[in-house]
């Protein structure tokens, strides 16, 4: 179960991507009897105050309202940009609509970490996890802040997301009030330690056994048949 109900912070599906590697728009791909896009759109309103779709595509608005690209066929970071700039809160949750095996109590848990700690004024302007030394942006959490980076990178034709949410991270740290440091955002998955030498992290406290045996695919992007069929392997892990 999630700990806690709904904060305000808006949630994004990032579901724009051409799936060309799936052959078929992999949002609506049906696993455990429900679409991608369903998955994602149910665990964000689990903890997200508003959420929205960030796609052109009209079929996915029966699972909630859609916000289309500002910059069309330029990836994440197009939706991420529309997101940020269509948002009235000043923190936003983004989920890509082919990572469902992500567990409600882990996002809802650290999401919370990561307000507490703005509420300090200890927070960075770019929150994601790190798997296996790789940072994940399929599941951030970003600043309003952050839009204008967004913005002057897809302007410039500047479309490989990390090194631009870096950049941001590291920029928006150098602010008033915020402390040496801030924008090393990484946390690490279970059992590390933080590269910024933060709390071990406790993710995997609430989560059910089928979801620590499909751990491998908490942060997996669902992008070809062959991780659709590993996926059907692990339903049991699904929580929504």
């Amino acid at each position: 179960m999630v700990s806690s109900g709904p904060v305000e912070v808006g949630g994004y599906v990032l579901a724009g991507g051409k799936s060309s590697r799936m052959g078929r728009n992999k949002a609506l791909l049906a696993l455990g009897g429900e679409p991608l896009v369903c998955h994602a759109v149910k665990k964000l309103r689990r903890v997200c105050r508003d959420v929205r779709i960030l796609t052109g595509d009209s079929e996915l608005s029966a699972y909630a309202p859609l916000v289309p690209d500002l910059h069309p066929g330029c990836g994440p970071m197009g939706g991420m940009e529309a997101g940020l700039l269509h948002s009235t809160f000043e923190w936003n949750l983004f989920l890509a609509v082919d990572m469902p095996f992500v567990p409600s109590t882990l996002i809802s848990d650290w999401l919370r970490v990561w307000l507490e700690e703005d509420e300090r004024r200890e927070g960075a302007r770019v929150r994601m996890f790190t798997v296996d030394g790789r940072p994940q942006p399929g599941f951030c959490l970003l600043h309003k802040e952050v839009a204008p980076f967004l913005s002057a990178a897809l302007e410039q034709g500047q479309y490989k997301l990390l090194p631009v949410l870096e950049a941001a991270g590291r920029e928006l740290a150098l602010k008033p009030g915020l402390p040496p440091g801030a924008g090393c955002w990484n946390v690490l998955t279970p059992g590390l330690r933080s590269i910024a030498g933060e709390r071990r992290s406790e993710e995997s406290r609430d989560t059910t056994e089928a979801q620590q045996a499909a751990q491998h695919l908490w942060f997996a992007n669902l992008n070809t048949p062959e991780d659709f069929a590993e996926a059907e392997k692990h339903l049991n892990a699904l929580d929504t």
